[in-house]
């Protein structure tokens, strides 16, 4: 990027350092993401494939591999560093993060996921040949899962650690005979190999540790305590100190390799803060090993620092890169960089439920271009090709980080807003509203709920669920607030409802949620069943234990008054039931109602209580289940007798509900595929309100954290802008009338089609267990018919600006 439009869009953002009022490009060449944060990615770039986690130099620098890990294809790319192109490329059943060639660059090896061995490629010609396979066990549902590989110079030892059975596994890598395994404390991550041999070090990403396996003995010989989420190693050049990276700390810890003792610890983030959302994940040296380069997959940026002295490192700023980084290498002067959601987010118009060809059995014939634009593989990695900065646009890098940035410390303290709002802008100030009722729902896009309503940005043809089917929904949005321009931070259930309840989604969620969405082995263990997946001080639950607050949850993270998580335990109530598409939203209702009655009646009412009110999901066209239209209208009917309930209650007066979705995977959208609906009500609600001001499900959190007198969990939330937009300091306590069903709430599944025959085979046990592009097509079928046609479609309000910088730096 030319410097003078660098420093010109600098002086620019800052100058327009408020929201911005749609997400997309804005006027200085900057990519607004759906979340509040923006991209304006440093150097050259190349695309890569489905969420990249892994990029690795061979010894000489002569080739550079990618592995591809996300939902769709997964795949394994061999590109030349130099010339920056890329030579060859493998579709793979599975893979999953681990990647190392071979020190003569004969081999490359790498993660076969859950098929639970390790690819062994041949390089010829710069080519992948027909790769080998080292097996480590039978495929999934056994528990192996290779991550990170190391193999020694001799090749005739290969390391690889793994996430599901938390081992380490030595084989012989000619035969694939395995040597030896050795349990490990935790899920591993990343192993790396000492220059002399004699040491392998592993990080515990799941027990904030690093192992020391002594290769003589045979054993762990000793383990390392980091920070929390420990993923990447680095050794430096004399292999004195190993850097590793803590996600959810935000930092690296530097260890004396002699004494095996953290000696310092590096923060990364932008700001002198603990809360967590840099999610720091890649590390790399510079050629002479006094630079390092530090990737914030959260705060899409590069950390660098001077470290030339030990234990004395200093920093020196900040270069933006694309949306996610995951990794980051150096070859000579240039630094290589895999975003592992490439440089903008976009709409997907023909959304995840596209009309496709099918034989008499269901299954699928003829080819789809349209894939794709299910939200699980719809953001394509790119591959960043940085020269390393000079001092002088050092600084002008960093000016772009910051200036892309929403986040800062200033608003952890205190949160933009307005005199005499009901929402307090911090700590110790008081809210009118006591009482926070939060509904989480299940998978719907803006345009397929609210498509229909005139006065908001909605397009017509992709609304499946539209007021003849939403008819509480409808009034909601039209007697209080009508929303148009918020997104879901999430992509799908696996990491929404972590950041519906956390603000945040770790790196063990983010890099995991792909495999298992992809139909390639994993388990649905996010949703507070797997301690890994856990942000560092917990849900919103967490944070209300420690404040006194009380809290309460109806089927959200707990059903039936058993829980897994310990702060919620106690605080489930004892009739409501968690996912399941067999229960009617209105038995939801009712086990709250009759909970709340019982509460209201001893002056018990919690502060705080999360409701689940999830069959928008819906069964598909599964034969006997109830139908997309009747299970969506079901949740309808739920919302509005919920809302018409504590409308008539004597709490009213003081409370406040804010209804989402989890996350919009299952459905189109023309502007975004993270717009969703959302709604807030109460008397302290503007009525008849249309609000165009971007919000996310961050700014959800952030409203209701103000209403209660809670601290921000993550950098998202603190940074989000609370819906004081939303509110009025005079109350209107009318209370809300439920509205009558306009179609048949006990239809059910009776077509046999093909929709019907593959949705046979659908997994309802849990949410987002089946295929969902499967689930929305045969939804979409069931509302348009069996044969209808997607909309032609339509252009995405997120665009990368490559053309313009081109042209404004030609002009230059």
């Amino acid at each position: 990027m030319n410097k003078t439009f660098l420093a010109s869009a600098v002086l620019s953002l800052f100058a327009l350092q408020v929201w911005a009022q749609m997400p997309g490009k804005t006027s200085t060449g900057q990519v607004q993401l759906p979340n509040g944060w923006r991209l304006s990615p440093a150097g050259r770039s190349l695309p890569l494939g489905d969420l990249p986690l892994n990029i690795q130099l061979s010894a000489s620098g002569k080739y550079m591999a990618v592995t591809n890990n996300g939902q769709s294809t997964q795949s394994i790319q061999l590109i030349d560093p130099k010339t920056e192109s890329l030579l060859d490329q493998r579709v793979v059943a599975k893979s999953w993060y681990g990647l190392v060639f071979s020190k003569d660059e004969k081999f490359l090896y790498a993660s076969g996921g859950n098929d639970n061995w390790i690819y062994r490629f041949s390089l010829e010609n710069n080519k992948l040949n027909k790769p080998d396979t080292l097996r480590l066990g039978k495929p999934w549902p056994n528990k192996v899962e290779p991550a990170g590989i190391a193999v020694n110079k001799a090749n005739t030892q290969l390391f690889t650690v793994t996430k599901e059975d938390s081992s380490l596994y030595v084989l012989n890598p000619q035969t694939g005979k395995i040597i030896n395994q050795v349990k490990l404390a935790a899920e591993a991550y990343s192993c790396l190999l000492s220059a002399d041999e004699k040491t392998l070090y592993i990080s515990l990403w799941g027990g904030g540790k690093v192992a020391v396996y002594d290769l003589a003995s045979q054993k762990i010989i000793k383990s390392i305590a980091t920070q929390s989420h420990p993923n990447e190693l680095l050794l430096n050049k004399k292999n004195t100190l190993l850097y590793v990276a803590n996600a959810n700390d935000n930092s690296v810890s530097v260890i004396n390799t002699q004494t095996q003792k953290v000696i310092e610890t590096i923060s990364a983030s932008l700001y002198p803060t603990r809360l967590t959302g840099s999610t720091t994940n890649g590390l790399a040296l510079s050629a002479n090993g006094k630079t390092l380069y530090i990737a914030n997959a959260d705060n899409n940026c590069l950390a660098v620092f001077d470290v030339s002295i030990a234990g004395n490192s200093k920093s020196r700023g900040f270069i933006p890169v694309g949306w996610y980084p995951t990794n980051v290498k150096t070859l000579g002067n240039k630094i290589l960089v895999s975003n592992g959601k490439g440089f903008a987010s976009m709409a997907n118009p023909n959304g995840p439920q596209p009309v496709r060809k099918t034989d008499n059995s269901g299954h699928h014939v003829g080819s789809i271009n349209s894939r794709d634009q299910y939200i699980g593989g719809l953001f394509k990695g790119t591959l960043s090709f940085i020269d390393a900065p000079k001092p002088e646009q050092l600084k002008l890098y960093t000016t772009q980080v910051y200036a892309n940035t929403p986040f800062n410390t200033d608003k952890e303290k205190m949160a933009p807003g307005e005199a005499n709002n009901p929402i307090p802008r911090k700590a110790g100030q008081k809210s009118p509203m006591k009482y926070v009722f939060y509904i989480i729902k299940e998978n719907r896009t803006y345009d397929q709920v609210l498509g229909d309503l005139p006065q908001g940005n909605g397009d017509t043809s992709l609304c499946i669920f539209g007021k003849q089917v939403t008819p509480n929904h409808h009034a909601i949005a039209t007697e209080f607030a009508l929303m148009d321009n918020f997104y879901v931070d999430a992509e799908v259930s696996a990491d929404g409802h972590n950041w519906s309840t956390a603000a945040y989604a770790t790196d063990f969620v983010e890099k995991n949620w792909p495999t298992s969405y992809g139909n390639r082995g994993g388990t649905y263990d996010y949703e507070g069943t797997r301690t890994a997946a856990y942000p560092r001080d917990g849900f919103i639950w967490d944070y209300c234990k420690r404040a006194g607050l009380s809290y309460r949850t109806y089927g959200e993270f707990g059903e039936y008054g058993k829980t897994s998580l310990k702060s919620l335990r106690g605080h489930v109530a004892p009739k409501s039931p968690g996912f399941d598409m067999d229960i009617k939203d209105v038995v939801r209702y009712e086990a709250w109602a009759q909970d709340f009655d019982s509460l209201l009646a001893v002056n018990a009412v919690p502060r705080f209580n999360t409701i689940r009110i999830s069959n928008d999901h819906t069964s598909g066209q599964k034969k006997g289940k109830y139908s997309p239209i009747a299970a969506v209208a079901d949740n309808d009917q739920a919302i509005g007798m919920f809302l018409e309930h504590l409308s008539k209650s004597p709490v009213w007066k003081e409370s406040v509900v804010f209804i989402l979705e989890d996350d919009a995977q299952n459905g189109p959208d023309h502007v975004d595929a993270h717009r969703s609906p959302v709604f807030v009500a109460g008397p302290y609600v503007k009525r008849k309100a249309v609000l165009h001001q971007m919000y996310s499900t961050s700014s959800v959190l952030r409203t209701m954290e103000l209403i209660l007198g809670l601290p921000p969990m993550s950098q998202y939330d603190a940074a989000a802008m609370p819906m004081f937009e939303c509110f009025t300091s005079t109350p209107d306590f009318t209370p809300y009338i439920s509205k009558a069903a306009l179609v048949n709430l006990e239809q059910r599944n009776v077509a046999n089609n093909a929709s019907s025959r593959r949705s046979e085979f659908f997994n309802f046990a849990k949410e987002d267990a089946i295929p969902d592009l499967e689930l929305n097509e045969v939804v979409w079928k069931f509302v348009k018919g069996e044969n209808a046609v997607m909309p032609a479609p339509k252009r995405s309000a997120f665009v990368m600006l490559e053309a313009k910088k081109k042209r404004d730096d030609d002009d230059d």
